[in-house]
């Protein structure tokens, strides 16, 4: 009897040890089978690294404060790679704070593969990043199209043999300046609000009759503001082009010729002078605007404003009518305003070409462009934003948003990211703190830049 049973429970022993072998090996089967359709997939084994500079995050996070949820750059990852089957893409985060000098080591070094790249002007020179029109020539599913007016042109620039403007770079981050006021404060002093596209004259006019104590509120008003510190020369820039200047001419540095002591830079310059005493105190310190954009604003006119995350400020405080959007000053041509944000670029050192042009299209597409508006990382760079519900819904503040995007002074201001630019803005400060007048601290620009363009 013992030994009956004996047989039987290892005959019943047996049947599940074959039982438990089948299913793992059924398991291992099913494991293997997922892992060589990733293995397998059209993209296999390829990889890049994609540099973003910014204030991202892979997870998802949770503002302290507001309690809002961002969601990370997983989401990105994901998608990027369920649409390229078998491909890896892995992303290497800075801070805007010396990310030239860390992509020019990145870049030297062949670190990624995808770049982040506002310094195109300088970088595409050095033979460091690869051209697109071959890639856009033979791709019959992209579309130039796509994009935003002025926004792909804006972004060429001259590769080391080039001789004239070739695309390195897709428009990634859209950027754009514009003119902000209150609504409320134009009521309360009987002013008609701002034209779509205002005159100097217009601005001076207007932001000197709200310049006083409210007869409303009985509070202190100013009638404008607008930075005195590092975007002055922007400002000014915009000013002189209302005039029908500009600041110089030429891509090349060898070709390039400043235009800083002009009639229309003179005249422009004069001009923020003006204004200046219309404002609060402190603007060459970036003072006097706090409580800007709050139900206590008491600023009429701010000159030389961004996107950001404008609507998000205005929806927390509860100023949706009362903040509007006009043009900075536009030329005859009906262009104006710098020209801003950032392109997207491929290394010429990346040995997957082939899929770094893919993340391109893909960073460029509704899926990732939403992404990176909706999580307010970013500006849109393509048309169909504007279908977009988050942006219809805004159609009143981001409307003319997209338009100025669209009618920027382009060739854009190249040297921005060179010494000429701090040059200009030292000058202009100078000028705005009484040290120099107006014409003595352009002429100074002038000449300094000047010298600074013979060491390149």
């Amino acid at each position: 009897m013992l030994k009956m049973l004996l047989k039987k429970g290892s005959s019943l022993t047996l049947a599940l040890m074959l039982l438990l072998i089948t299913a793992l090996a059924g398991c291992s089967s099913d494991s293997s089978s997922s892992n060589a359709g990733k293995a397998d997939g059209e993209w296999a084994g390829q990889k890049i690294k994609v540099q973003l500079i910014g204030d991202f995050s892979m997870e998802d996070s949770t503002d302290p404060i507001t309690g809002v949820k961002t969601t990370g750059l997983q989401v990105l990852k994901e998608e990027f790679e369920k649409q390229h089957p078998g491909a890896t893409v892995e992303f290497i985060l800075m801070p805007w704070e010396g990310y030239t000098e860390k992509t020019q080591a990145m870049l030297t070094s062949g670190e990624a593969d995808v770049y982040q790249m506002p310094g195109i002007a300088d970088f595409a020179p050095q033979g460091l990043l690869e051209p697109l029109q071959p890639f856009i020539d033979k791709d019959s599913e992209f579309s130039a199209d796509i994009f935003i007016d002025q926004q792909l042109d804006g972004w060429k620039a001259l590769g080391p043999d080039s001789d004239k403007l070739e695309i390195f770079g897709l428009p990634f981050f859209g950027d754009a300046r514009f003119i902000t006021y209150d609504k409320k404060l134009f009521d309360d002093w009987g002013v008609e609000y701002l034209s779509e596209n205002p005159t100097m004259e217009e601005i001076s006019e207007k932001a000197a009759k709200m310049t006083g104590k409210n007869p409303v509120t009985g509070e202190q008003n100013y009638g404008i503001w607008f930075r005195g510190d590092w975007s002055s020369a922007f400002t000014l820039l915009n000013a002189a082009e209302g005039l029908g200047g500009k600041w110089g001419s030429g891509f090349a540095w060898d070709e390039v010729k400043f235009e800083f002591n002009s009639p229309e830079m003179l005249k422009g310059l004069e001009w923020l002078l003006e204004m200046q005493k219309l404002a609060p105190e402190g603007i060459v310190s970036n003072q006097g605007n706090e409580k800007w954009m709050t139900k206590d604003n008491n600023i009429a006119i701010m000159l030389n404003t961004g996107p950001g995350e404008l609507v998000k400020q205005i929806e927390a405080q509860g100023l949706e009518d009362r903040i509007a959007i006009a043009q900075e000053f536009k030329n005859e041509e009906g262009k104006g305003g710098m020209f801003a944000g950032s392109p997207i670029t491929i290394a010429k050192s990346s040995e997957n070409k082939e899929l770094a042009w893919e993340w391109l299209k893909f960073a460029t597409s509704d899926f990732a462009q939403q992404y990176f508006y909706e999580t307010g990382a970013a500006f849109p760079s393509v048309k169909s934003a504007l279908e977009w519900e988050s942006v219809k819904n805004h159609e009143d503040i981001l409307g003319p948003v997209f338009k100025a995007m669209s009618t920027p002074y382009t060739p854009r201001y190249h040297w921005a990211a060179a010494q000429p630019r701090f040059i200009l803005t030292s000058e202009i400060e100078a000028a705005l703190t009484g040290k120099r007048s107006a014409k003595e601290a352009l002429d100074k620009a002038q000449k300094e830049s000047t010298e600074w363009l013979k060491t390149r």
